[in-house]
């Protein structure tokens, strides 16, 4: 009975915090109105596959990413690593000389860009800096860095991790995303030594004491503008923390309110506070842009003109969505490194892949970089699933957009611009051929269209049905077909 009251209270908490985001995705987009970014966001979003990296000190000890750091009472904030984790300011001390062993001699990122490539993705994001405030750049306005004496990194001629990552997947032409954290959890004028952490947030008040919190807005922006300026062409700000923003009463009594409820537990204990934090993101952005023209802002769950995309966590919507988003999926493990991590299947890997594509969205699959510089086989093995699919069935994915409806069954629909459509059919687990006949009700094909499976030249017979029609798919491509886990069939021309 105990176990099952505690699984009620996560299932509990896990539905109002999808609720939560649901609202969110339904109700808090600002549209952009520059033309270089309106451009600059159609042609990110015909790319479709991107791949996002977590990686920092902390992949030394294979636990999430920066959080144990944080002093609030959830599962991610456990600490269990160090020699005494029950004492907080050990376990600090110990998680921050991290940087002393930090060591990934066999970084490569070469060997990570081709196969990125290969598997069909086109742009990249990298964690140039996790909330520990760990920068992976040579930044001028901190010590607490990659290529800092005290890092054993240093000395390597790789040490600049982000140019270095940037460098090798600009060479294999993707376009560059630099993740960056607003709340920098080392610095002196977020986290003040005069107090103590009390969670995420900065740890004392901004208005009682603005000249401190102004050092720490020209701290945050100055580095930006360094990886803005010095690291190549940017196309997209990928920025975390969306708690760093600045809120009104009603936006803070909102947080404390109903709508936000999940943030506390039965007994009334909040879990995290709600502070005004004016990390001045519209002066910031008007600067970033005249370093770098049309750059993509993503400034995470904060509503306003300065999230020129959303972006889903580890979920899927459950319906087309009328603005440009990106659903960020683990791959295998967790955000950050996981020893021993388990990776998607290939069938699980296609159909994100496609499930996401069919309601309009980008998929952002995360992989984590291993202590020692390198990916696990296992994210190698789920890429090549990718590079096999892709081969085949890639224009069912890019430059194409939803149509209504975007699933009937075990079937997927994408358009291209010519205004062909795409009916991708996800095959069952157990099953090693496709259908003598395939029926779909929701689309009605031209009079004289052809239909073929991608991969084949062969045109299939259709018949035109009182709702839909039915394909007639030959014995020789059932039980061989072009690719495995899901088959996409191109329908030349519909009847809208």
């Amino acid at each position: 009975m105990k176990n099952l009251l505690k699984f009620l209270v996560v299932m509990l908490l896990t539905s109002n915090q999808v609720i939560a985001q649901a609202i969110y995705e339904d109700e808090r987009y600002v549209a952009e109105t520059d033309p270089l970014v309106l451009k600059k966001i159609d042609e990110w979003q015909d790319k479709k596959f991107g791949l996002l990296m977590h990686w920092g000190t902390y992949s030394q000890w294979g636990i999430v990413e920066s959080w144990s750091l944080c002093p609030e009472d959830y599962g991610w904030c456990k600490r269990t690593k160090g020699t005494n984790p029950e004492n907080y300011n050990v376990y600090k001390k110990e998680y921050e000389d991290l940087k002393k062993t930090f060591n990934p001699i066999k970084f490569n990122p070469e060997k990570w860009s081709k196969a990125a490539k290969k598997a069909g993705m086109k742009y990249m994001i990298f964690t140039t800096k996790h909330h520990d405030g760990f920068s992976m750049f040579d930044s001028k306005y901190t010590d607490y860095k990659v290529t800092d004496p005290d890092c054993a990194f240093s000395s390597n001629p790789k040490a600049n991790i982000t140019d270095e990552v940037f460098k090798a997947f600009r060479k294999e032409d993707m376009w560059i995303g630099a993740y960056f954290s607003k709340p920098d959890w080392n610095h002196e004028n977020y986290w003040s030594p005069n107090y103590p952490p009390f969670d995420r947030n900065v740890n004392y008040d901004p208005d009682l004491h603005p000249e401190k919190w102004q050092k720490y807005v020209d701290f945050t922006h100055n580095q930006i503008m360094e990886l803005l300026t010095d690291y190549g062409d940017i196309d997209i700000l990928w920025l975390d923390g969306g708690w760093v923003e600045k809120m009104d009463q009603l936006k803070i009594d909102e947080f404390y309110g109903k709508k936000f409820s999940e943030v506390k537990t039965g007994s009334g204990f909040i879990k995290h506070r709600v502070i005004s934090q004016d990390i001045k993101m519209d002066e910031l952005v008007v600067k970033a842009r005249k370093k770098q023209p049309g750059l993509i802002v993503v400034d995470r769950a904060v509503y306003g003109k300065n999230q020129n995309y959303l972006t889903p966590e580890n979920r899927v919507p459950e319906k087309t969505l009328p603005y440009p988003w990106e659903s960020c999926i683990i791959a295998g493990g967790g955000w950050s490194y996981t020893p021993d991590a388990i990776y998607m299947s290939g069938r699980q890997g296609i159909h994100t892949l496609v499930d996401v594509v069919a309601k309009g969205g980008n998929l952002l699959l995360n992989i984590a970089p291993g202590p020692d510089g390198t990916w696990q086989q296992g994210a190698y093995d789920l890429l090549n699933e990718y590079s096999l699919w892709m081969d085949v069935n890639n224009t069912a994915i890019y430059n194409t957009k939803p149509i209504s409806p975007f699933k009937e069954n075990n079937i997927c629909f994408t358009q291209n611009k010519e205004g062909s459509v795409f009916a991708i059919y996800l095959v069952n687990e157990n099953d090693t051929t496709i259908p003598k006949e395939i029926t779909v009700t929701a689309i009605n094909p031209s009079r004289g269209a052809k239909i073929n499976l991608l991969g084949s030249n062969i045109n299939l017979k259709w018949e035109k049905l009182e709702n839909g029609f039915k394909v007639i798919i030959p014995e020789s491509l059932r039980k061989n077909p072009p690719s495995n886990y899901a088959c996409a069939f191109k329908i030349s021309k519909v009847n809208n």
